[in-house]
């Protein structure tokens, strides 16, 4: 597998009109800080020295701008590409590090000004452990020049100002990092959350058309002798179904599926018609309030095919109220059994809504009664 071209995706994100222009052109804003860089140039320059010197002193001024406004850019492509840093950014420190030497040989502790530079760049350029090391350096290097090479005030102003620059990134950098570990953990969390609702809605989607295809296809089966015509019939139904369920998983896939309570009254009464169960069930959902009615819809799906498939029950009574749907049958009870994934994942789906599921056996023992409030 081959690396990310990281400068092409640099060119692509700056010449890209949605990218914040912000983050296009932050790494001109940092190199403005270069204009700085004046004081160890005027002490190259204002001090008596040999021309070479002199043009020596200049030279690596000069580099030491080109490299650290590069690998600004460099660091602002890493960062696009969520690629924390490469041997490149430490190519770049390196070299930034040598101008720095090499002006000190010329103007001694003048070229404190550089080390200010070198701390930023090195802490954002650098996994975050040697990042820390080159902040903590640069300052004790400092502090040692102004105590015992050149104790003026000067100096002691310089110092401080690395200090500063070190703490400031240094906290940048941490919170930089948390905030990169923190959308990181969103968008896995994301995924989960959108792995669990195509699990749940594929579970339910399935769940209840299979049901009825089910109950659809047995009875089909003893009417082929008796009733030719009405396991034609049936037979069609089915076809119907396959054809609907399909199309629901298509759109549950795409994130499209949305669960109409109205629908579900009627399929609901079809089901537990086909199922042999006597249907108590509303025609109209306008009792309830329109914005729980999806929720609800999906509440009655399940509960319906699970009536249909565990409870044995002759009668079903279906309640609506405005925040509230029941779900009653006359069959067998829960007798102990644990929730299954239908039931878990109805649950879920309800206390994400800011709704509460109940579900119990009916009066005397008898029966389930499942109650949704939102």
């Amino acid at each position: 597998m081959t690396a990310p071209d990281v400068t092409a995706a640099g060119r692509a994100a700056t010449t890209d009109p949605t990218v914040n222009p912000w983050e296009r052109w932050s790494w001109v804003i940092q190199t403005v800080w270069l204009v700085f860089l004046v004081f160890p140039l005027l002490a190259v320059v204002s001090e008596p020295r040999p021309a070479w010197q002199a043009l020596l002193g200049v030279a690596l001024i000069v580099v030491f701008g080109l490299v650290y406004a590069l690998g600004a850019q460099h660091v602002q492509r890493l960062e696009r590409a969520c690629r924390p840093w490469t041997g490149r950014g430490v190519a770049y420190l390196a070299v930034l590090v040598a101008c720095t030497v090499g002006t000190a040989t010329l103007i001694g502790p003048g070229s404190l000004g550089f080390l200010p530079f070198v701390v930023s760049f090195g802490m954002f350029a650098l996994p975050v452990v040697w990042s820390m090391v080159v902040g903590v350096v640069c300052v004790v290097v400092a502090a040692l020049t102004a105590v015992f090479v050149d104790p003026e005030e000067g100096t002691w102003v310089v110092a401080i100002i690395v200090f500063a620059v070190g703490a400031m990134t240094a906290v940048i950098r941490l919170m930089t990092d948390r905030g990169a570990q923190y959308e990181a953990m969103s968008r896995e969390l994301a995924l989960v959350a959108e792995r669990e609702r195509v699990a749940r809605d594929v579970h339910d989607v399935l769940g209840h058309s299979l049901t009825v295809v089910t109950v659809k296809a047995e009875l089909a089966e003893r009417l082929v002798d008796l009733d030719p015509e009405r396991a034609k019939a049936e037979l069609a139904e089915i076809q119907a179904l396959s054809r609907q369920a399909l199309a629901e998983i298509r759109e549950t896939v795409g994130g499209l599926r949305q669960a109409r309570l109205g629908n579900e009254l009627v399929s609901a009464r079809t089901a537990l018609a086909g199922a042999g169960i006597e249907a108590h069930v509303p025609d109209d959902p306008a009792a309830v309030d329109p914005r729980h009615r999806t929720v609800l819809a999906w509440v009655l799906r399940e509960a319906t095919t699970n009536v249909v498939r565990h409870s044995d029950a002759d009668a079903c009574w279906v309640e609506l109220d405005s925040d509230r749907l029941t779900v009653r049958d006359d069959g067998r009870g829960l007798g102990g059994r644990p929730e299954g994934n239908g039931l878990r994942g109805l649950r879920e789906r309800v206390e994400a809504a800011g709704g509460h599921l109940s579900l119990e056996t009916g009066r005397e023992g008898h029966g389930t009664v499942l109650e949704v409030r939102m």
